[in-house]
């Protein structure tokens, strides 16, 4: 069963594919690491982020495993992150590392921005995690504090809705859901309650299978 998670930044949709994974002992893919780990890798370099040829080499170089996700979950990072996402050839460069997890025997838990779009279209389940921007801005300002990083809740804010805006207006693999998703708003559930419905929406197909 593969199952599809896709929304914007600070959704929930990664901490929801995470505990559908666990609940189904499936392998998970965030597939943002990708598109973080080359953005980190071309600041880490010295190279534009809007660079094709430094992006795609940096995309060819990854593997699925041994990611620093502390280091990638940076503000710079998240921006560079949808940067490189828009480079048609970097997302053709991760394309088969996405597509030969999916495929694994059992099936697979993927979160990103055009799993059920583009990568899996022919996933089982495909969810869309969405909440208002609002909402997704408090919920990174607590990550970072968690963290016990500065921030400033009103430049969150504008971040998001221009990573929005980049994601969705992307001539390639834009941000959108689907049609046969099923569209989850976390706007007002804490992550039990999104669970739950998120899990509902995947035994009800499981069922149906």
């Amino acid at each position: 069963m593969i199952i599809a998670l896709d929304g914007p930044a600070a959704s929930g949709k990664g901490t929801l594919a995470r505990r559908l994974a666990r609940h189904f002992d499936l392998p998970h893919l965030d597939t943002g690491l990708l598109y973080r780990a080359t953005a980190k890798a071309l600041i880490d370099q010295g190279h534009n982020l809007s660079d094709p040829a430094a992006a795609i080499s940096a995309a060819r170089g990854l593997a699925l495993t041994g990611f620093d996700e502390g280091s990638l979950r940076g503000r710079e990072v998240g921006a560079g992150a949808s940067i490189v996402g828009a480079i048609p050839e970097v997302r053709a460069a991760l394309f088969d590392l996405q597509r030969t997890f999916a495929q694994r025997p059992g099936g697979a838990v993927l979160d990103g921005r055009d799993i059920g779009t583009v990568i899996c279209p022919e996933a089982h389940v495909k969810i869309f995690v969405t909440a208002n921007p609002e909402t997704r801005a408090t919920r990174r300002a607590l990550e970072l504090k968690e963290r016990g990083e500065t921030f400033d809740y009103d430049t969150i804010l504008a971040d998001i809705r221009k990573r929005d805006s980049l994601d969705a207006t992307r001539p390639v693999a834009p941000l959108k859901a689907a049609e046969d998703a099923h569209v989850l708003d976390t706007s007002m559930l804490d992550i039990d309650a999104a669970f739950a419905e998120a899990l509902a929406i995947v035994t009800t197909h499981a069922k149906a299978r």
